[in-house]
């Protein structure tokens, strides 16, 4: 007769439920002839996961445990490091080291209690990358097998849950995460339109006339540039009427003529035979000469003015061909930051929207991922205050402070948080499974246990839904990975192990 006792000791949750399987003090499965209960825990802590498997502790006999150690972050097995458990009473205590897991993510230390009694189980992670300590209360030592029996009872083998081993849920992405109790706003559901705010947006012109050459190969629009580049020069050499190059030979003759009467001058004012008058106005005259020639020379390479990337972007417009002629001052090229960083949004009037009653603004940065425009320390910059028969929406522009990755002018969907909030159930959407209009969550009720529960749900703000029926604070859903365990519950029948304890 199998007997099975699970008790679920969560930081963040308290549950309890009954696995499909059990295992002895190697980690095999119990046999109809071993009588042994076996200890089953789960707990959470905000950096780990531990499941735990151990036969019930008995003085004098070894209790071997398999505690399978998960980082919360990815969910992925903890695959190096060591676990020190110790079983700590009144008034002394026991405790073994393992220094490696004897597979990935299950580390198998052993204790062999001597007294009777109720301690405490400590967990004590420790990893290159982190260190985690794990405290389970109230953990009772028996005097012998039949005591442990006769306090354990029986356990029926299947209660209906589904079973998805650690193994499986650290092949797959996967991830979990506690239902939690937030302010949850009204909103309005609305889109708006990435636009590109002026300081992100420059265009490129022709400082000289001439013909122009782009240096950078299959430059198009979208193309990716960077601070600095050269992408083109205007080339004036081959004009006979104004030629950039002969204007600079002339500007650098007329600035160095203008130097060396300067030199000759500075010397005879500084021996007082010239008047300070005509000195100024030699000086005045050097001045704008060299300034006509830098400016003139800048930039000039090979017969050309380079066209210089001014910041980190992409090519937004292309307004002149390869070799086509531009006069000075025309328009050649547009360049945008690679960021769209304001949203434009339009609502009806009827809302009557103000900065004082408007609390948050979700938008997707990037498709299917909502961002907080509040958590990003973003603003919202105005507010419209007329409407008319052609525009009866009010535009909000919001400034975004992320990298957002969708094209300028690309539509997104927005939720504007405004009034008051109330504090609720909330679990992150993509916990949510829909079925023709209804939905439910997975719930894991300990580490390889988990039931499919049906849920009702109210308001939405951004990547958080309302929970109104169907789950508690602290209830653990999964938020990644909810379809294959869907999936296990429809097999029929319960996986084998996949790891040998």
């Amino acid at each position: 007769m199998k007997y099975l006792i699970l008790i679920i000791s969560v930081v963040l949750m308290a549950c309890q439920t009954t696995e499909k399987h059990a295992h002895d003090a190697e980690g095999g499965h119990l046999t109809e002839s071993e009588e042994t209960p076996t200890i089953i825990h789960t707990k959470w802590t905000e950096k780990t996961e531990l499941f735990v498997e151990f036969p019930a502790l008995i003085v004098g006999k070894g209790s071997r445990f398999a505690a399978h150690f998960t980082f919360l972050d990815k969910h992925k097995p903890v695959t190096e490091g060591s676990v020190t458990v110790s079983l700590i009473g009144q008034e002394k205590g026991i405790r073994q080291t393992v220094g490696n897991p004897s597979s990935v993510g299950i580390f198998k230390p052993t204790l062999i209690p001597q007294k009777a009694g109720i301690y405490q189980l400590v967990f004590e992670l420790n990893t290159p990358n982190l260190s985690d300590k794990i405290v389970i209360q109230n953990v009772r030592v028996f005097a012998n097998l039949e005591v442990a029996i006769n306090t354990l009872g029986n356990a029926e083998e299947d209660n209906g849950s589904i079973t998805f081993l650690k193994e499986q849920a650290w092949k797959i992405d996967f991830q979990t995460a506690a239902a939690k109790n937030e302010e949850i706003f009204e909103v309005i559901p609305t889109s708006g339109v990435w636009e590109v705010a002026p300081s992100d947006y420059k265009t490129v012109v022709a400082t000289s006339s001439g013909t122009v050459d782009f240096i950078t190969e299959n430059l198009t629009e979208g193309s990716k540039v960077t601070k600095g580049q050269i992408i083109a020069t205007v080339n004036s050499s081959n004009l006979s009427s104004n030629n950039l190059g002969t204007k600079i030979q002339n500007a650098k003759a007329a600035y160095e003529q203008a130097k060396s009467e300067f030199d000759r001058k500075k010397e005879l004012y500084e021996s007082e035979i010239v008047p300070k008058s005509e000195f100024e106005q030699v000086r005045e005259k050097y001045q704008i000469a060299k300034s006509n020639y830098e400016t003139l020379s800048s930039g000039y390479s090979n017969g050309g003015k380079k066209i210089i990337v001014p910041f980190d972007g992409f090519i937004k417009t292309i307004n002149v061909s390869n070799g086509g002629f531009v006069e000075q001052g025309a328009s050649i090229l547009a360049i945008s930051k690679d960021k769209s960083s304001v949203l434009k949004v339009q609502v009806s009037s009827i809302h009557a929207l103000n900065k004082e009653i408007l609390k948050d603004l979700w938008y997707q940065p990037t498709k299917g991922k909502w961002s907080s425009l509040k958590e990003n320390n973003g603003v919202i910059q105005s507010i419209g205050k007329e409407v008319n028969r052609n525009s009866p929406l009010v535009s909000v522009f919001a400034k975004v402070n992320e990298l957002v990755q969708m094209p300028e002018g690309s539509y997104t969907d927005v939720q504007i948080a405004y009034g008051n909030s109330e504090k609720v159930v909330t679990i992150p959407e993509t916990a949510l499974l829909e079925d023709y209009g209804k939905y439910s969550v997975i719930v894991q009720l300990s580490g390889e246990s988990f039931e499919r529960r049906d849920v009702i749900i109210g308001k939405r703000n951004g990547n958080k839904v309302e929970i109104k029926e169907g789950l508690k604070v602290d209830d653990v859903v999964v938020t990644t990975g909810a379809y294959q365990v869907k999936m296990a519950s429809m097999s029929g029948q319960a996986p084998a192990h996949g790891h040998d304890h």
